[in-house]
């Protein structure tokens, strides 16, 4: 007979002792009291038009300069590849943009000369090319005027560089009066870097204006509307707040050229063009086809705002060109307007027919308000300057909207002389929110994940408005997006999340970019005009954003904050309305740990659900090729009435979630 008995007891006593030596960490959480209450707006993001984000990006438009508006090249975008440049005589056909109009709008239009029909043709490049898609359907806009001639039919076919026919369409023209038109494309083969080719029917002399082109499976089904991969990735992240439309945008390089948020509202092909921000700022990037159409202007952000179950937080020029730039300023007793369009745009967003921004946007179809609670008033500047401005601008929207929490700045640094003389201003004049901006390399967010934990509560609220980890060494682009910089950051959030009754709102930045036109890595997003994914940043975002929960809980390592002991990095929340507890865990260390959680005031289910991202790869990043290379898998784990035993990869993020 076999003496199992005794072998029996010695296995478990033994495996008991490997357990005790395996738990690398012991770590307690007090479910007895909540801590701090976590704001709905904990997790948002910021959106900037940068990288191509909006026009050949999130707005769905692919035809570049559909309008012949562009102020330094009115035909950039558009070629004539059949003219005979050195022969007027010998030409089929020329097309040159007539100005019909001073002042702001639609200036602009084409005017086409067709002197042989069979030999000109005139062709739009769209934004690095079309992405189109097999048998998806195009809906293409223009609006025509014959002027003389015969000409009766334009042919409108998407093509290859190498001019194969991937589909067409035709529209008659006939008046001699401005008219729409409308028609649908449908595609025979998919193509990252199609074009939109013309040509003509007749001879003569015909005019062009709008020539336009969306995807008819747009976000929502709107016509005209927003790309749906694209906003689909917003809405996954379950955003708190947007923040819009920037950024140095907001400021302009000059004054002349800010944002201006009611020239980007009322009808589309009303809305002045304007060049962007990022058009030259980097001399190795030069941009020189980026502008800004305004097909998502003000309208459609809080729109989106909307979809995305999101608070809107628009940001407003407080009178100061981008100080990196020209630091033009508007003289103080000149900035009525600038606060004005503060005021106006409270009453646009909330106001009801019968005032004038109010009926605005009732007419645009929204008669419902957008109900705003935010207005941030500059972007990155700083120093006196803009303290006597935002000053200005608080005491007299207050005056009118006391119910409107103004969001300030600390100006573009996390530290230094500016960062502290626009703190100890700011909480002079009892500033509600304070938004900080930190771009920096994944070592300081690793060795600032306790920032908040002393700072006073009893000062203004915090918005880590813009931050992300700068990995070194790294070539330029999609490949700063690795997984040192994303696990740096999920180990700073841990000590935003723990100090929530100071920190209100944060986002990473910026949001999105082409990836054949960008000016500014890393991003969260990276896109071609076929396809998106998200990064190892944005799978870090999503995990803290889907998983935020109400309040805060305690959770220590020998009475202390886990900030950084062996590598771990930790916080807890409760979600009261779902009795869950949530436990985040970063373990930026080269060895696994197991780690063992003793639970205090409460009784845990039995199951639990552990989501996990983890790669050796310190530089692994996601791509078009692999886009899931980074990303979270989710597995069942078993927990004790009152203790929780898990295994934590090396260089890991981990969410333990348990039904309280």
């Amino acid at each position: 007979m076999k003496p199992t008995k005794p072998i029996t007891l010695i296995a478990v006593l033994l495996f008991q002792s490997l357990l005790l030596v395996a738990q690398d960490a012991r770590l307690q959480i007090d479910l007895t009291k909540n801590v701090n209450e976590i704001q709905p707006t904990m997790y948002g993001i910021f959106f900037e038009d940068i990288n191509f984000a909006a026009d050949g990006g999130l707005y769905a438009e692919m035809v570049k300069n559909r309008s012949f508006e562009f102020t330094i090249a009115p035909f950039m975008g558009w070629h004539q590849p059949k003219t005979n440049r050195y022969s007027l005589n010998e030409k089929s056909g020329m097309a040159s943009v007539v100005k019909h109009k001073e002042g702001s709008g639609n200036k602009n239009f084409c005017r086409v000369t067709i002197n042989d029909a069979s030999g000109y043709e005139l062709i739009n490049e769209g934004f690095r090319g079309m992405g189109i898609k097999e048998n998806a359907v195009y809906n293409v806009y223009l609006s025509a005027l014959n002027k003389s001639g015969n000409i009766s039919e334009i042919t409108l076919q998407l093509i290859t560089k190498n001019g194969d026919v991937l589909g067409e369409t035709k529209i008659e023209t006939s008046s001699a009066n401005w008219k729409d038109y409308q028609a649908q494309i449908t595609v025979s083969k998919t193509e990252e870097e199609a074009q939109l080719k013309l040509t003509f029917k007749g001879t003569g002399v015909i005019d062009l204006d709008m020539i336009s082109m969306f995807p008819v499976d747009t976000w929502k089904g709107r016509e005209k509307g927003l790309r749906k991969d694209l906003v689909q990735l917003l809405y996954d992240l379950k955003p708190g707040f947007l923040r819009f439309p920037g950024g140095c945008v907001v400021e302009g390089r000059t004054l002349e050229r800010r944002y201006q948020w009611k020239k980007t509202v009322g009808d589309v092909e009303d809305r002045e063009l304007l060049v962007n921000r990022w058009n030259t700022e980097f001399s190795h990037k030069a941009a020189p086809d980026y502008y800004q159409s305004f097909g998502i202007g003000f309208y459609e952000y809080f729109q989106l705002s909307e979809d995305l179950g999101a608070e809107p937080l628009p940001i407003l020029g407080c009178g100061m060109a981008c100080q990196f730039n020209t630091g033009e300023l508007a003289p103080l007793e000149e900035l009525d307007p600038y606060v004005q369009d503060a005021i106006d745009l409270i009453e646009f967003a909330n106001g009801d027919a019968t005032t004038t921004w109010g009926k605005l946007r009732t007419d645009m179809g929204h008669p419902e308000p957008f109900n705003l609670k935010y207005v941030g008033i500059g972007n990155e500047q700083w120093g006196p300057d803009y303290i006597d401005r935002y000053k200005i601008f608080a005491e007299k929207i207050k005056a009118q909207h006391p119910e409107i929490i103004i969001v300030s700045g600390s100006g573009p640094f996390p530290d230094g002389e500016q960062f502290e003389y626009g703190w100890k201003e700011l909480k002079k004049l009892d500033a509600e929110i304070v938004d900080e901006h930190y771009y920096r390399p994944p070592q300081w967010f690793l060795e600032n994940a306790g920032r908040y934990d002393d700072y006073d509560r009893n000062g203004p609220k915090v918005f880590a408005g813009e931050y992300a980890a700068h990995p070194k060494g790294v070539s330029d682009g999609n490949t700063e997006n690795n997984w040192e910089a994303a696990l740096s950051e999920a180990a700073f959030m841990t000590g935003l999340e723990r100090n929530a009754d100071v920190v209100v709102m944060t986002s990473y930045a910026p949001l999105m970019a082409h990836i054949n036109a960008f000016q500014w890595a890393p991003d969260m997003i990276w896109f071609n005009n076929l396809e998106s994914y998200g990064t190892a940043n944005y799978q870090v975002q999503k995990l803290y954003s889907n998983n935020a929960g109400t309040h805060t809980v305690s959770l220590t390592q020998n009475g202390k904050n886990v900030i950084g002991s062996d590598g771990l990095y930790a916080s807890a929340v409760k979600d009261v309305s779902t009795k869950t507890l949530i436990i985040k865990i970063a373990n930026t260390s080269k060895s696994n740990k197991s780690l063992s959680f003793s639970v205090n005031g409460a009784s845990l289910k039995r199951n639990a659900t552990i989501t996990t991202i983890e790669n050796t790869d310190l530089k692994a990043y996601n791509d078009f090729d692999n886009p899931e290379k980074v990303s979270p898998k989710s597995s069942n784990i078993k927990v004790k009435r009152k203790a929780i035993n898990v295994q934590i990869p090396q260089q890991s993020f981990s969410v333990v979630k348990i039904k309280i």
